[in-house]
């Protein structure tokens, strides 16, 4: 398959003209089989800086921004009192008034920012979860004596010491 070379948040498959693609207002001709295949009008949906799917239930494609988790989506669709319907089927008011309780969260780069200047104050206070999150070990309690690959990185072998008779002859 062949990749967009357009943004897909401002793609548009015209209705009135088949096999046209309206972008950024300018009809452009559709290849055949495509995204446009049988005149299907498919608008994607960029919420909080992320292409949510099309395909999916609101409640899940919402998860699909950093920061909103399954009781996020589902306390998201409670506020707004929607439908759990596919993301296709929303109306324009339904996706702007979506976007709307979104912005009221932290996601995505915010919220990243956020929990990394949390670390990076620890480390510099030098607490104990700042120490170990600059010595790249585990900082929630576990154990280190087998586990904890992820973080410390591929074994270093260890040369093994001679046994202590033959040493002393």
């Amino acid at each position: 398959h062949t990749p967009l070379a357009l943004s897909v948040s401002a793609c548009v498959i015209s209705n009135d003209m088949p096999g046209m693609l309206e972008e950024w207002g300018e009809l452009v001709p559709l290849s055949k089989g495509g995204i446009g295949h049988g005149g299907l009008r498919i608008e994607c949906i960029r919420i909080g800086g992320v292409e949510i799917p099309n395909h999916k239930r609101v409640e899940y494609s919402l998860q699909y921004i950093h920061g909103i988790g399954r009781n996020r989506s589902r306390q998201i669709l409670l506020d707004l009192s929607f439908d759990n319907k596919v993301t296709k089927d929303l109306s324009e008011e339904e996706v702007i008034t979506l976007r709307k309780e979104v912005t009221k969260y932290m996601i995505e780069g915010d919220l990243k920012r956020f929990n990394r200047v949390a670390i990076e104050r620890m480390k510099e206070i030098r607490c104990y979860k700042g120490i170990r999150h600059k010595l790249g070990l585990p900082v929630r309690g576990q154990r280190t004596k087998n586990n904890c690959r992820t973080l410390k990185g591929k074994r270093a072998s260890v040369a093994k010491k001679k046994s202590a008779s033959s040493s002393d002859e």
